[in-house]
Parts: C-alpha cells; sequence; structure tokens
C-alpha cells in the first residue's frame, strides 16, 4: 500500500492581531477508506504559448467520485502573470506567479460539462504549469 502524506503550513507574524501558525496534515486514501491512493500521473510540466484554454486532466479519463487529488503551480516569475483555474464551466480561481493549488477532484464525467481540471493562461508567452494527480483506479 503507498502511503501519501499532504502537509500545509499558514504562518504570518502580521496578517491578524496575533502571530499565525497553522499547520495540518493529511494522509491521502482511496475514498471511503484506510488504503493509501497508489496512482499518479508523476510531476509534469506543461508551457503553453497561447491564452486558449487547457485540458490538463480530462474527467473521462478517470473514475467518477474516487479520492483524487490535483496539485497544479504557475511556476511564473512574472507577478502580473497568471493562470484562471478551471474544473468543467466553474471558475476555481486564478494562480498567480509562484502561487499554487491542491484539492481534491471528483473527475465526473456525468455532469454537463464534464468536470475536466482546466486552465487558460493569462499571456501569450511561455508560461510553464507544473502539475500532478494522484488518483485510485
Amino acid at each position: 500500500m503507498a502511503t501519501t502524506t499532504a502537509t500545509l503550513t499558514l504562518s504570518s507574524s502580521d496578517l491578524t492581531g496575533d502571530a499565525l501558525a497553522l499547520n495540518t496534515t493529511a494522509t491521502l486514501t482511496k475514498a471511503g477508506t484506510s488504503t493509501g491512493l497508489d496512482q499518479t500521473t508523476g510531476v509534469g510540466r506543461k508551457t503553453t504559448t497561447a491564452t486558449s484554454a487547457v485540458t490538463l486532466f480530462a474527467a473521462a479519463s478517470y473514475t467518477d467520485d474516487k479520492g483524487h487529488k490535483v496539485y497544479i503551480k504557475n511556476t511564473s516569475t512574472v507577478a502580473t502573470e497568471y493562470i484562471l483555474l478551471k474544473i468543467g464551466d466553474m471558475e476555481l480561481g486564478r494562480l498567480y506567479a509562484g502561487d499554487w493549488a491542491f484539492f481534491p477532484w471528483n473527475a465526473d464525467a456525468d455532469s454537463t460539462p464534464d468536470a475536466d481540471v482546466i486552465y487558460t493562461p493569462s499571456v501569450s508567452t511561455a508560461l510553464t504549469v507544473e502539475y500532478a494527480l494522484i488518483f485510485e483506479a
């Protein structure tokens, strides 16, 4: 059984009246079980030179309603460059230079439109996205 652990740390000395220090850890497991997720796309990078939408993960290629987890990062160092991140036609938000996201994904191919993971670059110069999918079959 694979064991994959995700850890998030948020800290700031001046965001709130007190110092902020949040830490949380989760072991990534298959839906409804304590068995670890055991499939991955590996970590990849995709560079685009257009402002058209790019499908990163097609829902039809994965099993609906499982414990899938998506990691995506905008590797740009230019503060104004972002990618618009969507699931199907729902906008999740913008990832600006250096921003990243880690979220669960249901891969629902029965919805209209499909719950594909899609991003759209804000610029037509070379913009690179780093990504990985940890999933169950």
